[in-house]
């Protein structure tokens, strides 16, 4: 029973949220993008990604297997088997990667790599919040090297398993990235020292600003680069993100849409940029662009 009242608690609170959304975007709603969201709104009840091309997908639909050896359920993803935490069930997996499936579509504001923007054959990879692997499984056979920084011990166990096919070319990290340097924390700067870097993905639940931090040395003296980063998780990430890389000499761009972070106290204008693609070209290609 107190469980069913939780519920119901937070179907209250996320209709009233939504209904507060709606008021503001409709005096404030100036650009399509969020004119779209305000329509989709009408219609659909409010989620992190609030665009109809979800529509094409179906949880139900999401293939689970069962690999009896490791006692883990995993799915295939562009062929390859993506391990899940030990334990979920089928409906677990399925509710989980149907997520993951939305969030790379083409037309959503989580989409990591595009066509102009994306790992090259060769590149040295830091992914940084891995979780489940699905972007370092996209990009692992065009990576020379794939450094994995995680810290959810349930993730890293599927993860070895994961990544055993191209164990010669991927290290774990069981460190957060910061700007410091213990027991619990890492900084890529101090982990990589004078080694080149060409891609790094970010997903650390708003630390991403530590992450640049602690790369002073690494970004300042390293081109070209390319770095792609999660700017949902607290509400100035998007125009804190931009200029520190701005700072760093990176060209930016951020992905299409918005996001509703309903983990976090949501105040106006709500909407939250997905992602920012930072990209640092050539020296010479910097000077050519200058003129």
């Amino acid at each position: 029973m107190n469980q069913f009242l939780e519920l119901l608690r937070v179907s209250f609170r996320r209709l009233r949220l939504q209904r507060e959304i709606m008021r503001y975007l409709k005096n404030n709603a100036q650009d399509n993008e969020k004119k779209e969201i305000l329509a989709y709104l009408k219609y659909h009840p409010l989620t992190c990604i609030p665009y109809s091309f979800k529509k094409k997908y179906k949880k139900r639909n999401v293939t689970v297997y069962t690999d009896e050896v490791y006692s883990m359920k995993y799915i295939l993803q562009d062929g390859k088997r993506l391990y899940l935490k030990s334990g979920w069930d089928e409906k677990q997996v399925q509710n989980y990667c149907y997520s993951l499936i939305t969030e790379q579509d083409k037309e959503s504001p989580h989409l990591y790599e595009t066509p102009t923007f994306h790992v090259q054959e060769g590149d040295v990879v830091v992914d940084a919040g891995v979780a489940e692997g699905n972007f370092a499984l996209s990009v692992v056979e065009r990576a020379k090297k794939l450094y994995l920084f995680e810290t959810d011990e349930m993730w890293i166990e599927a993860l070895k398993v994961t990544f055993a096919p191209w164990k010669e070319k991927v290290v774990f990290v069981h460190k957060y990235v910061a700007d410091n340097n213990d027991d619990n924390n890492i900084s890529l700067d101090e982990f990589f020292g004078d080694e080149k870097i060409d891609f790094i993905k970010a997903d650390i639940e708003g630390a991403e600003r530590l992450l640049l931090k602690g790369a002073k040395n690494i970004l300042s003296r390293q081109t070209p680069m390319k770095a792609v980063l999660c700017t949902y998780h607290r509400d100035d990430d998007a125009d804190t993100l931009a200029q520190m890389l701005l700072e760093n000499g990176f060209r930016t761009e951020f992905s299409k849409g918005y996001i509703f972070f309903l983990w976090d106290r949501l105040s106006p204008p709500y909407l939250r940029r997905g992602l920012i693609r930072g990209t640092k070209q050539h020296k010479n290609e910097n000077s050519l662009l200058r003129h």
